[in-house]
């Protein structure tokens, strides 16, 4: 039954299931209100015990229960709100149960559900109990069968896991599909879809020589919007062979796509989910972000079969597993198909965007946590964004090829199972020969480390010392840090830019380490943390001119963009204290312009050389954070910029127009970035020639890049030129959903002073779905999380919006909800009088009535 008080599940109190399951077999009678779902389940015990069996199951009406073909009476089991309980089932048999579910009333998203008239599952991580019976937990595996019947008029297209095995007619207008998933696979990874779909089919030829048919479902009149995820997912195909040496293992790959999802994706074998706001595109509709993300996306549920799919995790704290491990994989991917510097930055701006927030505040936790009350609330960055991270800095340890062995034999000796990650590193223990027993610290602490960085040259030894320590701050339940092995890749450079040393790896393992640097030909900058090498915070010694030496002439890309974005940040947050350094801003405006007239620069690295550190990022940094003073101090570094570099972003601007046709690859995705970078820092100031530009640049706008690139400017300058383009823009598009989500996140975004009154009334708005993700997230989740400075509005009518909204929400989606609810969890980071009041909201959802245990959950360690 369930409790008052929500009880957490422990790491420490893992035990293997009592009862395993080999085969499993379901028939499903599709009715959007009312579906029946007959399970025949072959179960053994596991080990020698006399407990009971006792399988999930939630939001199902149970029809009847039987035990190898002979029916239990009530007294023979019980059912509650969460369990099916058989007290003295025999040793090995076969469970046979029937039970009734409405999707079409389901609005948590959870299990199965119906959307734009199709059913659609989403079983992770314990949707499944939504459906039937079953024990729900990712290490009990078998093999499925699927048997789903419905009306052929109303959905022709039966899917499921695996190969299609038999299909045919029923009287009365019904048919039917069967499918067989060969591989054992946890329930989280069925998948069920069915309805009206459209059909983009292609092929790919295995590296061992097998044709494998692709197959992508979409609405009707869609397909051709799903090419670019198709070419994805065959450069994914190829990739993963040429990388991991992993090939495909089925005859039939399958991705639908739907619009009502709470995740972007979904890697059930054989048969991925899509939200379809990640694999629908055409230049028309999407941006190259959007392109970006679905490749991306494609790559990683694909990538997934082998590292989520045949492996999988033995329980859901070993999540960084499969989610941590892929998601450095997709990366590599992305680094290889759209450059590695560019991408590399891109990756740290959402590590330091989301991850080292979460670090900061009352929500950190570790790579695998400890425990969890919904594991719902565990799919955050942290296990995804720095769970990447602690892979990529094993792989700088060790090295390519050794780590590529390591890979080698986690797959040989976990295929088929499910595992943790104490043997996922065990791997690399053996074929590195190295113990790796202090790297797994990575795994079991919280926080961000702190970094500091000493050089003192030594003319008359040539010789360089260098002098590092590591910190990290307390976070929830772990007041006290040990030190982590901290890769911190370098190299050396002179005042005028000439390489002096290639980089180099040290690994600092203790609190501190001083490393002498022999035959140093002169006085050098230090590039320290190339690449990115570790998720850590560096500070240095290092005057400001050595940061101007390395935007200027840093051979590692990420660095000189590093250094830019250093002195920014330290020119906004003296501005916002109070201590605007004038001259300071003059000279980093300068260091731009030379920057942006480098012609063996790449456009996309120019683009986010413009770019300064967001309002979120540096709330980060500031303690206590004042919204409205970094606001107004990055307002007016813009506005500096702007007016220093007016010529050359004007030539930026008029110079860079696409002649050719549209395409989403890298370089054209790169110039575009550039000049829609340019026209936004134009727009910092309000002229009449930057109105101009804005203005022409939507009206001639050929893409959607461009056309929200103009949006976006005639937003920062406001006004009715900026009104009536949103009027046009709507009207335009009115009859496609997810460029309308791109109309109401960009008006989340507004910075002007009636901008909560304008999130409010779009809330009204006929076009505003609360009950869709997408919709939802885009206007409430965009306004909360990047509107800094109207969302942070002294009287609390901002956090009072967001409040109201989790509680509406957390009615009929508790996933959504609490994710909506994580900006409010940030409130010891910002002024005291800030912060009382988002406590306060915090309080009055924490003390309401009835509310899911993902908020209830979040909003008491917020709170703690």
């Amino acid at each position: 039954m369930r409790t008052d008080t929500p009880q957490s599940i422990q790491l420490a109190d893992y035990q293997a299931p009592d009862y395993l399951v080999d085969e499993m077999h379901l028939d499903f009678a599709l009715v959007p209100d009312a579906t029946r779902v007959k399970a025949r389940i072959a179960v053994r015990r596991n080990g020698d015990h006399e407990r009971p069996l006792k399988f999930n199951g939630e939001r199902v009406k149970l029809l009847g229960v039987a035990i190898d073909g002979v029916a239990l009476t009530s007294g023979q089991y019980e059912t509650d709100e969460e369990w099916l309980t058989i007290a003295a089932p025999p040793a090995a048999f076969t469970l046979e149960t029937e039970v009734e579910i409405d999707p079409e009333g389901n609005r948590a998203l959870e299990g199965l559900y119906t959307s734009a008239g199709r059913f659609c599952t989403q079983c992770e991580a314990e949707g499944f109990r939504k459906i039937t019976y079953f024990p729900d937990r990712p290490d009990v595996l078998a093999r499925f069968t699927v048997r789903i019947e419905g009306d052929k008029a109303a959905y022709p297209h039966l899917l499921s896991n695996g190969n299609l095995v038999e299909s045919g007619d029923l009287p009365r207008g019904r048919h039917f599909a069967v499918w067989n998933d060969p591989f054992p696979k946890p329930c989280y990874l069925f998948a069920l879809v069915a309805g009206v779909l459209d059909v983009l089919a292609d092929d790919f030829v295995t590296m061992s020589g097998r044709k494998v048919d692709l197959r992508i479902y979409v609405d009707t009149g869609m397909a051709e919007r799903a090419l670019y995820a198709m070419d994805s997912l065959k450069r994914a195909m190829k990739w993963d062979e040429d990388t991991f040496g992993r090939e495909y293992d089925l005859d039939l790959f399958m991705i639908v796509a739907v619009r009502d999802f709470n995740f972007g994706a979904m890697e059930n074998k054989g048969l991925n989910i899509f939200n379809s706001s990640l694999l629908l595109a055409d230049a028309a509709t999407a941006t190259d972000l959007d392109y970006e993300r679905i490749e991306g996306v494609v790559a990683h549920e694909y990538f997934h079969n082998w590292t989520g799919d045949r492996i999988t995790c033995r329980d859901w704290f070993q999540l960084c597993l499969k989610e941590g491990l892929t998601v450095f994989r997709d990366q590599s991917f992305s680094a290889d198909m759209r450059g590695e510097a560019v991408q590399r930055i891109k990756e740290v701006k959402q590590l330091r965007a989301r991850q080292f927030s979460e670090d900061a505040g009352p929500l950190a936790h570790p790579v695998r946590p400890n425990s969890y009350i919904k594991i719902d609330n565990f799919y955050t960055a942290t296990i995804y964004e720095k769970g990447a991270e602690v892979i990529r800095m094993l792989k700088t340890m060790i090295g390519a090829e050794t780590f590529r062995a390591g890979m080698d034999l986690y797959f040989e000796r976990w295929d088929g199972q499910a595992t943790t990650m104490e043997a996922f590193i065990q791997c690399f223990a053996e074929t590195s020969g190295r113990d790796l027993s202090a790297f797994f610290a990575w795994y079991e602490q919280a926080g961000t480390p702190r970094v500091t960085l000493e050089a003192t040259y030594d003319a008359a030894a040539k010789a360089l010392d260098l002098s590092f320590e590591q910190t990290t701050a307390p976070t929830p339940g772990q007041p006290d840090k040990r030190a982590l092995p901290i890769p911190i890749a370098f190299g050396l450079i002179d005042e005028d830019g000439r390489p002096l040393r290639d980089t180099e790896v040290i690994v600092l393992d203790a609190p501190s380490r001083r490393v002498r640097v022999e035959n140093v030909a002169r006085a050098p900058v230090v590039s320290a943390l190339r690449g990115f090498s570790a998720p850590v915070n560096l500070t240095s010694d290092a005057p400001a001119k050595d940061a101007y030496v390395l935007l200027a002439a840093d051979p590692d890309l990420f660095n000189r963009w590093e250094a830019g974005q250093g002195l920014a940040r330290g020119l906004i947050l003296a501005r916002a204290a109070g201590r605007p350094d004038e001259v300071g801003e003059e000279r980093y405006a300068e260091a731009l312009e030379r920057a942006l007239k480098d012609q063996s620069a790449d456009p996309a690295f120019k683009a986010l050389l413009l770019a300064l550190p967001s309002e979120p990022d540096l709330a980060v940094i500031a303690t206590p954070a004042d919204p409205a003073a970094i606001h107004a101090a990055r307002a007016a570094l813009r506005v500096r910029m702007a007016a220093h570099l007016e010529a050359e972003l004007l030539d930026l601007h008029a110079r860079l127009q696409e002649p050719e046709p549209f395409s989403p690859d890298a370089d054209q995705a790169g110039r575009r970035a550039l000049r829609n970078a340019a026209l936004e820092l134009m727009a910092a100031r309000s002229t009449p020639l930057s109105r101009e530009r804005a203005r022409a640049h939507y009206d001639g706008a050929g893409n959607m890049t461009d056309a929200m690139g103009g949006l976006v400017a005639l937003m920062e300058l406001g006004g009715e030129a900026f009104e009536a383009a949103l009027a046009d823009f709507y009207v335009r598009w009115k009859h496609e959903p997810l460029v309308i989500d791109k109309w109401f996140a960009l008006q989340g975004r507004d910075p002007a002073e009636g901008a909560l009154g304008r999130v409010l009334g779009l809330t009204a708005h006929p076009a505003f779905e609360a009950k869709n993700p997408n919709r939802l997230r885009a206007l409430v989740a965009t306004f909360a999380n990047f509107n800094q400075d109207r969302f942070h509005d002294p009287s609390g009518a901002g956090y009072r919006f967001l409040a109201d909204q989790v509680l509406a929400t957390d009615g009929f989606n508790p996933n959504i909800a609490a994710r909506l609810m994580e900006p409010l969890g940030q409130w010891a980071r910002y002024k005291p009088e800030l912060g009382a009041l988002m406590r306060a909201e915090l309080e009055r959802i924490r003390n309401s009535p009835g509310l899911s245990k993902n908020v209830v959950e979040l909003a008491s360690k917020a709170l703690a």
